[in-house]
């Protein structure tokens, strides 16, 4: 490799993990509100990959919104669809992958994502997610009379599912660029590539 090259890969770290990972995909899980779209665009802009969100896509296949499939058609038939999608996508690394709360509670989804991914969990605690889900309203799971109550349910189900993840990083309230350079950090670790953080010449893309 020529001095020049060498260089070129200090200067662009991302690119090693990337060739790294080959045709696998960066797969984000964690509860809703964790910031699996938010941060994952900002992860694939950094690696320079494409980022698909697997809500957005199922939406499109099935012609509706996750509110309309869970009411329709019941959360089963919604998972059943949500697993066929993923599948599906994981076919298209490599790329970042947002999936869906519940998609990881699979068995079968988390078998094909350790095949054809790297998985990372984005762990947010209650009172995060709290504040970040009053903002929306179009959470089925949470329409229930205790909403609090409710998402400590689901915390205390799938949080040990979401630890099987090959990495975690923690979601909180930092510039979101602090988060994707603990993700490109922790994907370098796993991928045996070396770099540096970049945050301190990011500063344009922090939250508000």
């Amino acid at each position: 490799m020529s001095h020049g090259a060498t260089q070129d890969l200090g200067a662009r770290p991302e690119a090693a993990i990337v060739a790294a990972l080959g045709q696998r995909s960066v797969v984000l899980v964690g509860m809703m509100g964790a910031g699996k779209s938010s941060i994952g665009r900002r992860v694939a802009l950094r690696m320079d990959i494409p980022f698909v969100d697997a809500d957005a896509e199922i939406e499109k296949a099935a012609q509706m919104t996750i509110p309309e499939l869970f009411s329709q058609r019941g959360e089963a038939e919604f998972r059943a669809g949500e697993a066929r999608v993923i599948l599906r996508l994981l076919e298209s690394g490599p790329q970042v992958l947002a999936t869906g709360g519940g998609a990881f509670m699979n068995p079968d989804t988390r078998a094909a994502i350790a095949a054809k991914g790297v998985s990372i969990w984005l762990n947010a605690e209650f009172e995060v997610l709290m504040k970040r889900i009053r903002r929306r309203h179009d959470r089925p799971l949470l329409k229930t009379d205790d909403p609090g109550a409710t998402l400590r349910q689901l915390i205390e189900a799938r949080y040990p599912v979401y630890a099987l993840a090959d990495l975690t990083v923690q979601s909180r309230d930092v510039p979101h660029d602090k988060i994707v350079d603990e993700i490109v950090a922790a994907l370098a670790e796993r991928t045996g590539t070396s770099w540096v953080t970049s945050s301190a010449s990011a500063e344009g893309d922090r939250m508000p």
